[in-house]
């Protein structure tokens, strides 16, 4: 192969591919805030709505309103269910009005909507299509952080990897080593460790369960391990290319899509697509 002598477009390019996918994943994914604006009287807001909570205590529901002029009620009730809804009034606090949704179980999920309303209107906020929170436990910094800093870094180093490969780069076998021990670190070893701490179970991809972000993790890590493996007599940089955009492709799948959801019935926590053919 051909040795490059500067790699630094290509650490440039790495970088704004996996910042890039990352903020899809985060735009697109389940448990991230959403985020929308309003008009009351003629007045723009900006107000984000929680869909993913940690902790043992209730979840709340801030929407930073400064007119005092407008009153709103929180709608919630578990999910999935017929249960009757239940209503919070919110509190004003300032510039904001406020409610706190009920503490749950880890995988535990609420549904609910709010209705606001001024002298002159009323406002349905997802009366018809309610916001799904999933509750989870709390996870220890000293492991999500580290968690998050490796796997963001599997990510680059794969994205770097599988561009010196197509550029014929000689070390393109060592950065997929490296790709490959980051990924077994921070998806193998740390994965399940933030996976217990939030949702009491350490791995619920195959052969346990359907847990999509399980599961795409192993994916990855399977054609990884064939890219390494098959690097190591002689180059196969086409290898290291495919396991690349592999990762590439996982990780554009919204992250805790089918993930874990508590039957509030039963209290048994199903996992992935089973939930498809249960509700």
């Amino acid at each position: 192969m051909t040795k490059t002598p500067d790699t630094k477009l290509y650490w440039l390019l790495a970088f704004i591919i996996t910042i890039a996918a990352a903020y899809y994943q985060r735009k697109t994914g389940p448990t991230y805030a959403k985020e929308i604006n309003i008009t009351l009287d003629d007045k723009r807001y900006d107000i984000k709505l929680p869909r993913s909570h940690g902790g043992d205590e209730t979840c709340p529901v801030e929407l930073e309103i400064a007119d005092k002029n407008v009153r709103g009620e929180l709608f919630y009730r578990k999910y999935p269910t017929k249960d009757n809804w239940q209503v919070i009034l919110l509190n004003r606090k300032g510039e904001l009005l406020t409610g706190d949704l009920p503490h749950q179980p880890p995988a535990g999920k609420l549904e609910y909507f709010l209705k606001l309303s001024t002298r002159n209107e009323e406002l349905n906020l997802f009366e018809n299509d309610p916001m799904i929170i999933r509750f989870k436990g709390s996870v220890p910094a000293s492991i999500l952080v580290p968690h998050i800093i490796i796997m963001f870094a599997a990510m680059l180093l794969s994205n770097f990897s599988g561009i010196i490969a197509f550029m014929k780069h000689s070390k393109q076998r060592l950065y997929g080593r490296i790709t490959l021990a980051l990924l077994f670190l921070g998806g193998l070893i740390l994965g399940p460790m933030v996976q217990f701490h939030a949702f009491g179970d350490y791995w619920t991809g195959i052969p346990f369960g359907w847990d999509l972000t399980d599961n795409k993790l192993l994916v990855a890590f399977i054609f990884w391990v064939i890219a390494v493996a098959g690097n190591r007599k002689r180059e196969k940089p086409f290898l290291t290319i495919l396991a690349a955009v592999i990762l590439l492709l996982i990780y554009s799948i919204p992250h805790s899509m089918f993930g874990s959801e508590l039957d509030h019935e039963t209290g048994e926590v199903i996992t992935g697509m089973v939930q498809l053919f249960l509700f």
